[in-house]
C-alpha cells in the first residue's frame, strides 16, 4: 500500500461573481398596497369556548365581511372581520384589526384590534390576532390565525354569549383566509 504527499502547489481557484441582493424590508410580508377580500368560500372562522384546555362549545359562524386594506406603511393596514349567521343565534361579532407588526421576520404578523358586536353603544374589547403567513405574493395573501379573550369581560362589555349554559374562561376566535387583491 503506497501513500502519496498531498500536492504541494498552490490550489485552483475558482471565480464566481457575487451579485448583491436588495436588503429586505418589513413590507416584503405583505403584498401590494390596496383593497383586499376574502370570499365567502376562502375564508373559515370559528370560535371555542374554553375552560383551560378543554374546549366546552365550538361554532363556526358565517362571514358577512373580510376585508383587508394594505396601506404603504403597516401601521395604516386595516383587517375588518363581521361574523353572522345562525351559530351566533342571529348575533354579529366583529374585530376590526388597526395596524401590523411583522414578527419574525415576516413570517408572522401581530395585528391589535378590537372585538365587539355589531351594537355601536357598547365598548368593544381590545384583542389582538396572531396570524402565521402561509403564502404571499403581489395579490394575494393567505393566513391563519388566533385571538384569545376572556369570555367574562367580553359577555360582561359586549353583551356577546354563544351560551348561557355552557361555561368558558376564554373565546378563542381562529381565522383562515385567503385574501385576493380587489382594488
Amino acid at each position: 500500500m503506497t501513500t502519496e504527499p498531498p500536492p504541494t502547489g498552490p490550489l485552483p481557484t475558482h471565480t464566481s461573481s457575487t451579485a448583491t441582493l436588495p436588503p429586505r424590508t418589513h413590507l416584503d410580508c405583505l403584498p401590494r398596497p390596496g383593497a383586499y377580500a376574502a370570499a365567502a368560500d376562502r375564508c373559515i372562522v370559528e370560535l371555542a369556548y374554553r375552560i383551560g384546555p378543554l374546549v366546552t362549545l365550538r361554532r363556526r359562524p358565517d362571514v358577512a365581511e373580510a376585508a383587508l386594506a394594505i396601506a404603504p406603511r403597516p401601521e395604516d393596514c386595516v383587517l375588518s372581520l363581521v361574523l353572522g349567521g345562525d351559530a351566533l343565534g342571529g348575533e354579529l361579532l366583529a374585530f376590526t384589526g388597526t395596524g401590523i407588526e411583522p414578527v419574525a421576520r415576516g413570517a408572522r404578523l401581530r395585528m391589535p384590534g378590537s372585538l365587539g358586536t355589531g351594537d355601536a353603544t357598547l365598548e368593544p374589547l381590545p384583542a389582538t390576532l396572531l396570524l402565521r403567513v402561509v403564502e404571499r405574493t403581489d395579490d394575494r395573501l393567505l393566513v391563519v390565525g388566533t385571538t384569545r379573550v376572556p369570555y367574562g369581560v367580553l359577555r360582561r362589555t359586549t353583551g356577546f354569549a354563544l351560551s348561557r349554559i355552557r361555561p368558558a374562561r376564554h373565546l378563542d376566535l381562529l381565522l383562515a383566509a385567503e385574501f385576493t387583491w380587489t382594488a
